[in-house]
């Protein structure tokens, strides 16, 4: 995500102002790691399983206003379940305005790969020549895939790069994350939403019968410790890791309940991310998910708001 010039001459934003005139509260502050059973500063209400999807569409929303470009990928992006409304890569490849260029959507299984194939089919055709909105699809692990959508000529230094990594349990490798936040050179990396289990996380560790699958999901051989782990200190100790281990800004877990489950936790999606308003911007997004998109001017009394809310040695 790239900056917003910052104006000699801007000023702070006045909330107690925007307030008296009638002006909904924007956002809430930045979002904190959660430590033990404090919940993430400025979030208001839960998102639900079935709203998802909204979610990462809205955080890419406000992503490209700022950056006015970018590149996505998908690294398990066939549909998990009935219904258009849950499916993130059709939610993000339709969201307005079109500035996401490229997409790179990957799936191993063959029905949710076909499904892929007849989402890309049904685009319209945005741009021409080198300005040519692209999708790719692969077919395949997306830990051996990642290798061949990184060496893609569009996913250049300077561009954009935003990653979904919706797996199911232990799909995805430590190897796999590192690859992504190792792949750029110089500047800020490819950003994350990473989906950790937590609902069936127990369970489902216990089912593993091939302790080399743990091994590659966690990277290291020190992974039994989890198991003994409350949730959100698991989801905790993921967000350390992508910091001190792979070198992230900013990192923190988002509540994903069940309605269904009298409102328990079934995931937790972790944010990580070097851009100095990606902070605000998903706590923005988690609060108005399920609301109507902002209007242009309402965007504009956003974006001016975070960079206001920086600090001024960033």
């Amino acid at each position: 995500m790239g900056r917003v010039p910052r104006a000699s001459n801007r000023r702070r934003v006045d909330q107690a102002k925007l307030e008296a005139a009638g002006q909904k509260r924007l956002f809430g502050p930045p979002a904190q790691p959660i430590t033990g059973r404090r919940r993430i500063s400025g979030v208001e209400k839960p998102i639900w399983t079935e709203n998802k999807a909204n979610l990462i569409e809205r955080y890419l929303y406000y992503f490209v206003q700022i950056t006015k470009h970018g590149s996505y990928i998908d690294g398990f992006a066939g549909p998990q379940r009935v219904g258009p409304s849950n499916w993130s890569a059709k939610l993000v490849l339709e969201s307005t305005p079109k500035w996401l260029r490229h997409f790179f959507l990957c799936e191993l299984k063959n029905a949710p790969y076909v499904s892929l194939e007849r989402l890309r089919d049904s685009q319209p055709t945005v741009g021409k020549g080198k300005a040519a909105r692209t999708i790719e699809l692969f077919h395949g692990d997306f830990n051996e895939e990642v290798h061949k959508i990184l060496r893609s000529q569009h996913l250049t230094q300077k561009e954009a790069t935003f990653c979904l990594l919706d797996q199911r349990t232990f799909q995805c490798h430590w190897s796999t994350v590192e690859t992504l936040a190792r792949h750029k050179r110089a500047g800020t990396k490819i950003e994350l939403f990473y989906f950790l289990a937590a609902a069936w996380f127990d369970r489902a560790f216990s089912g593993i019968k091939d302790s080399a699958i743990l091994d590659r999901w966690w990277g290291r051989d020190d992974w039994k410790a989890l198991r003994r782990r409350p949730d959100l200190e698991r989801a905790q100790t993921m967000c350390d890791r992508m910091k001190t281990d792979l070198g992230y800004k900013y990192t923190s877990p988002y509540e994903i309940r069940s309605r269904k489950q009298g409102g328990r936790v079934m995931y937790y999606m972790i944010h990580a991310s070097d851009h100095d308003e990606a902070p605000y911007l998903m706590t923005r997004a988690y609060n108005r998910a399920v609301y109507p998109k902002e209007t242009g001017h309402q965007l504009k009394l956003l974006l001016n708001e975070v960079q206001a809310m920086l600090p001024n040695d960033i």
